[in-house]
């Protein structure tokens, strides 16, 4: 007996969406995708990395990806949670290991139907050693035999997932993830157009070149200047977009972002100037909420000091959390010692926190009293002013609680990812924001081997904890395992240094655009966006 996932949910939206687009009489043209002839424009912080969904991993790219695809599931825009997509119902099997997508009728923008067949295909590709996706690892966490596809100890016949027909979709769990559902919205499941990417190779995201499937299509790419987009006239729910283009600008001077926006020249902006947070809170479109991440500095485990424990723990020490939240970045974050961000039924564990006199101790036992002999490390973080900022608090207060040097060095996006990847750092800026509403995810990314694992991470202990939690049913037990996972990685290892909890704050003035809302993801799909004034 199968529990069938009968999404009323679908109906639902639509009707709702249906019915906002009939209100609110703004005397702009309609075109034939149902837009109101509204031009969107996004401060959208850095350059995109790529357009293929195997080959993006930032907020930013995924910014633009909403437009371009849509998954089997996508975003509600209220709660972040899953919702209908290409697929317009599913059945979960009673052990929760099989899940049966049905899918509705959708093509690609060129007119060519996406099948069951599109998404074996697709997620293959992404799970393929040779492209090299960094989110491979989505997919591996919850689908059968993917792993071992994409560590190449078996063939894609290995992969639990198969094509019952062309509107039937199938996919075999690793165990009863119980945030399976939410998962699959992620863009690394996402289809892509393999008759494009045949035709085209790398060249297939280029304008002119590019296919997509979500309520949007590019228009242009000029690097460093624009990304735009148009209505997708072929996009299943076309009638619920209501924009005539969505602009992309890549503004990472947040400073150049608030007076664009000041001024009238974006809609949306993402993100704020830290120096600036007295004024930005006194603006009327300010918008803060509480936000599913985690703001922290990575540790190149296998770089000099800092592969003594003790010294990580001392640097976990030695500078105050809350000092920086109240001093620094002044805009309602959460200083947290905990890599898994608030999160309800879930106890996190906890890092080392501040205390600078144990801290000398630890770095003393550890061949550096007062900071004698320790060589000069750099953090680095990608331009923004807000890193800047926190970097040079906390150079400060290793110097000064510590005895230690310490340079902090910025990089554009790319470069900055390139050297992430390439493990081409000692101590790095990084953040996490929840791809779905579960401890797993803030946990599983620190895995031996996981792609996000920049600082090489390696504890056997804990991968078999987070092993373990991926087998289990939802409830207090499973949130136990993963709880003593993070004490292995925090209170044992200290193997990253959590900062703070974020919260999202954006700049958008919500009595002009309807259908825009704050949610835990910071996840805002397109569609149903509308002007009203």
């Amino acid at each position: 007996m199968k529990r069938k996932m009968v999404c009323l949910l679908t109906a639902l939206v639509s009707v709702a969406l249906i019915l906002a687009s009939c209100g609110g009489q703004s005397g702009e043209k309609t075109s034939a995708a149902g837009s109101s002839g509204a031009e969107f424009i996004i401060g959208n912080g850095a350059e995109p990395q790529s357009l293929d969904p195997a080959k993006i991993q930032g907020t930013t790219e995924h910014r633009i990806n909403l437009a371009l695809f849509e998954g089997l599931v996508t975003y509600d825009p209220k709660t972040a949670n899953a919702i209908p997509g290409v697929a317009e119902s599913w059945d979960i099997s009673e052990d929760g290991m099989t899940y049966t997508f049905h899918l509705r009728k959708a093509e690609w923008s060129d007119g060519t139907p996406i099948t069951a067949q599109t998404f074996v295909d697709s997620w293959l590709r992404t799970l393929a050693p040779e492209t090299g996706s960094q989110y491979a690892n989505m997919i591996t966490l919850i689908v059968k035999g993917a792993g071992d596809f994409n560590t190449g100890k078996a063939d894609a016949s290995a992969v639990g997932i198969r094509a019952v027909d062309d509107m039937t979709f199938e996919v075999q769990l690793t165990g009863p993830a119980p945030y399976a559902i939410d998962v699959i919205a992620h863009y690394a499941f996402n289809a892509v157009p393999l008759h494009v990417i045949e035709k085209f190779g790398t060249d297939w995201i280029k304008p002119g070149n590019f296919v997509g499937n979500g309520p949007f299509v590019l228009e242009s790419w000029v690097p460093q200047e624009k990304v735009t987009v148009m209505p997708n006239e072929k996009y299943w729910n076309k009638e619920n977009v209501h924009l005539s283009r969505i602009t992309f600008l890549p503004i990472e001077d947040s400073n150049t972002a608030f007076e664009k926006y000041k001024a009238g020249e974006i809609d949306w902006s993402y993100g704020v100037p830290v120096p600036r947070m007295d004024e930005v809170k006194q603006h009327p479109d300010y918008q803060v909420a509480p936000q599913l991440g985690t703001y922290y500095y990575i540790l190149n485990v296998k770089k000099g000091p800092l592969q003594d424990a003790r010294v990580r723990k001392a640097l976990s020490m030695a500078f105050d959390r809350e000092e920086i939240v109240n001093k620094v970045t002044k805009g309602g974050q959460i200083a947290t010692l905990s890599m898994v961000p608030p999160m309800a039924g879930y106890t996190p564990a906890a890092s080392a926190g501040f205390d600078p006199e144990q801290a000398k101790r630890l770095l003393a036992e550890a061949g550096y009293p007062d900071g004698k002999g320790f060589p000069v490390l750099t953090v680095i973080y990608n331009t923004l002013e807000s890193h800047k900022l926190i970097a040079e608090y906390i150079q400060e207060s290793w110097k000064r609680n510590l005895g230690i040097d310490i340079k902090i060095q910025n990089y554009e996006w790319k470069t900055f990812l390139d050297m992430r990847h390439q493990h081409d750092f000692e101590i790095s800026r990084a953040g996490w924001i929840g791809d779905y509403q579960d401890p797993n995810n803030f946990l599983e990314i620190f895995q031996t081997g996981h792609g996000i694992n920049d600082g090489e991470y390696s504890n056997p202990k804990f991968d078999e904890l987070v092993r373990k939690a991926a087998t289990m049913k939802g409830g207090p037990e499973r949130f136990q395992v993963l709880h003593d996972a993070e004490a292995v990685l925090l209170t044992e290892d200290q193997g990253m240094l959590p900062i703070y909890s974020y919260v999202s704050q954006s700049l958008i003035d919500t009595t002009k655009w309807d259908g825009w809302y704050n949610n835990p993801q910071d996840a805002h799909p397109y569609f149903g966006i509308k002007k009203v004034k």
